[in-house]
C-alpha cells in the first residue's frame, strides 16, 4: 500500500509541473491558433535563469520573478515581432519555432555547460512530512499547493472576469471577437505572455526535483503537447485533467516498467483520440 501511495503522490507533484506548462500552450493555441513548438524553451530557459539568480543571491522567491521576467520579454518579442506574421499560418509557425527551439538550446548549452544540474531547494521546504505510513518531501508538498493554486487563479480569472470572458470568446469565436471592435493584437500579446510565464514558472519550480539538462526542453514540450491533445485544445479544463492523468501514467510507468513508458503515455493518447478526436473538454 505505502508503494501505490507514494507514487501517486510523486505523480501528483509531476502533474501540477505538467500543468503549468500545458495550460498556457493549451490556451495560447487555443485562443490564437499558434503552435509555438519554443514552449519547452521557455520552460529550459527559466530553469537555467532561476539556477544563475539562486546561485548569486541564494533566493528561491527572486529566482521566480527574474526567471518570468526575462521569459516574457522574450516570449513577447517572439510574438509581437515574429509570430504575428505568421498568423493562422502553422506550417510556418512549426518552422519557425523549432528554429528558436534550436537556438535557444543551443545558447543554453554554451552559457551553462551541457552537465545536468539541479536547482537548490529553499531551506524552508528541506524537510519533510509523515502522512501514515508515508514520508514525502515538504517541496513536492508544496509544488502539489503552489500547482492547485494556479490552477485556482487561473479557473477564476477565466471564467469570473471581464478579461476572461473575452479570452473564453477569442478560442470559441474569434472573428466574432474581432468584429466587436476588442483589441484582439494586444489581447494575444497578455494571453502569449502568461503562457510564457507559467512556462518558466514550471522551470524555476521543477528544477529542484526534474533538474535541468540539454534536451529537458524537447523532453517537456512532448509531455504537454500530449497533456494539451488528451485535454483538448484551449480548455483548462482539459488541461489539468490532462496533466493529472500524464503525470500519473509516467510515474506509475517508469516505477512498473519503465522500458514501456513512452508507449503508455502515446498509447493513452491514441485511446483518448480515437474515442474523441477533440480531446476529453475540446470543442467538437
Amino acid at each position: 500500500m505505502t508503494f501505490w501511495l507514494v507514487q501517486i503522490f510523486n505523480g501528483l507533484s509531476f502533474a501540477m509541473l505538467l500543468f503549468l506548462l500545458a495550460a498556457g500552450l493549451s490556451i495560447t493555441y487555443g485562443l490564437m491558433g499558434i503552435l509555438n513548438l519554443a514552449h519547452g524553451s521557455y520552460y529550459l530557459l527559466g530553469a537555467y535563469l532561476g539556477l544563475t539568480v539562486i546561485k548569486n543571491t541564494n533566493s528561491f522567491l527572486l529566482a521566480i520573478l527574474c526567471a518570468i521576467a526575462a521569459v516574457v520579454v522574450l516570449g513577447i518579442v517572439m510574438q509581437r515581432f515574429f509570430l504575428r506574421r505568421f498568423y493562422k499560418n502553422e506550417l510556418a509557425q512549426v518552422l519557425l519555432t523549432f528554429g528558436f527551439l534550436f537556438m535557444i538550446g543551443d545558447a543554453s548549452l554554451w552559457m551553462w555547460g551541457g552537465n545536468p544540474q539541479v536547482l537548490p531547494k529553499p531551506s524552508v521546504f528541506e524537510g519533510s512530512y509523515r502522512f501514515g505510513s508515508i514520508v514525502v518531501p515538504s517541496y513536492r508538498v508544496f509544488v502539489i499547493g503552489l500547482g492547485l493554486l494556479v490552477a485556482l487563479g487561473l479557473w477564476l480569472f477565466q471564467e469570473k472576469t471581464a478579461v476572461g470572458a473575452v479570452i473564453r470568446a477569442g478560442v470559441d469565436d474569434e472573428e466574432m471577437t474581432r468584429g466587436l471592435g476588442i483589441n484582439t493584437p494586444l489581447l494575444f500579446t497578455v494571453v502569449f505572455g502568461v503562457g510564457a510565464a507559467l512556462a518558466a514558472l514550471a522551470g524555476v519550480i521543477g528544477g529542484p526535483f526534474v533538474g535541468v539538462y540539454p534536451g529537458a526542453d524537447i523532453e517537456i514540450l512532448l509531455l504537454g503537447l500530449v497533456v494539451v491533445i488528451i485535454g483538448g485544445v484551449g480548455s483548462l479544463k482539459g488541461a489539468f485533467v490532462g496533466s493529472l492523468l500524464i503525470g500519473l501514467l509516467d510515474n506509475f510507468a517508469k516505477a512498473l516498467f519503465p522500458e514501456f513508458t513512452l508507449f503508455t503515455m502515446f498509447g493513452a493518447m491514441a485511446l483518448v483520440l480515437l474515442l474523441r478526436p477533440t480531446g476529453l473538454f475540446g470543442r467538437k
